[in-house]
């Protein structure tokens, strides 16, 4: 704790010279508060404001972790199918890499139209942005396996279920773990899109009342639950990559010892 205190310290040095630029600039300037309010009225707004938005970040909250869990356990179950069939990786693959080019916001309407207005729509959406990282970064970390121990266990005798859960699947987590994060943040974003499209409770709605209503100083308390609530799906995830990479590396010094 004490090694990310001492490391973070700069950006959040910088971070508080830059809300001090911002709140003299607004005084000075005397810029209007519904245009650019100072960040003194963003933090008092988040502290009293409490009440009026806590029941929409829980839903936001709920709805997020949902979608990436459904999102990521679907990456992996593709990433290893495509892993085990080679010839069904060289057909999907492709398009994978295709359905990238296709923004989720383009999307959003027509799963509104197919699915209509529950969570289901919503689901979809947080599950294919979660998708593509897991499954892209589970997959080349399976791939990048050591042909020499890979020979090694053939030779030993090892049979294909021994092969990937002893070799290949320790080999992949680094990379299963990149893709989590990337994952996390994007399924953030992936709620808040989805509740942009209709939706009773959530960070997306209260952005969007708060935006007609022309009260900037709540958009941007959105704003900034937006970051701290990816920014803390991101440190759980980095937290337990600490974890279990740990815990393998300690299990297989065990091991060798």
């Amino acid at each position: 704790m004490k090694h990310i205190i001492l490391q973070g310290w700069r950006p959040i040095a910088v971070l508080i010279l830059l809300f001090i630029i911002w709140e003299i600039s607004s005084k000075l300037f005397a810029i209007p508060a519904w245009l650019m309010p100072p960040p003194s009225n963003i933090f008092h707004e988040g502290i009293t404001g409490w009440s009026n938005y806590n029941g929409h970040l829980l839903s936001t909250i709920q709805l997020t972790l949902l979608g990436f869990i459904i999102g990521t356990s679907f990456g992996v179950i593709v990433a290893i199918g495509l892993h085990t069939i080679s010839a069904l990786r060289e057909i999907v693959y492709p398009f994978m890499i295709l359905s990238q080019n296709i923004p989720i916001i383009v999307l959003a309407p027509l799963l509104v139209i197919w699915f209509g207005f529950g969570t289901l729509p919503k689901l979809i959406i947080i599950t294919l942005v979660c998708f593509f990282p897991i499954a892209i970064a589970t997959l080349d970390g399976l791939k990048q396996t050591s042909s020499e121990l890979m020979h090694y266990m053939k030779m030993a005798g090892a049979s294909n279920k021994q092969i990937f859960w002893k070799l290949e699947w320790p080999h992949a987590l680094p990379s299963l773990f990149s893709g989590l994060k990337i994952s996390a943040t994007y399924s953030v974003m992936g709620a808040v899109i989805s509740e942009w499209l209709g939706a009773k409770k959530g960070i997306g709605v209260y952005m969007t009342l708060a935006s007609s209503s022309f009260r900037t100083d709540r958009v941007f308390v959105a704003i900034f639950i937006i970051m701290i609530v990816s920014l803390s799906f991101f440190a759980l995830i980095a937290l337990l990559e600490k974890r279990v990479i740990r815990w393998q590396n300690k299990g297989g010094k065990h091991t060798d010892g």
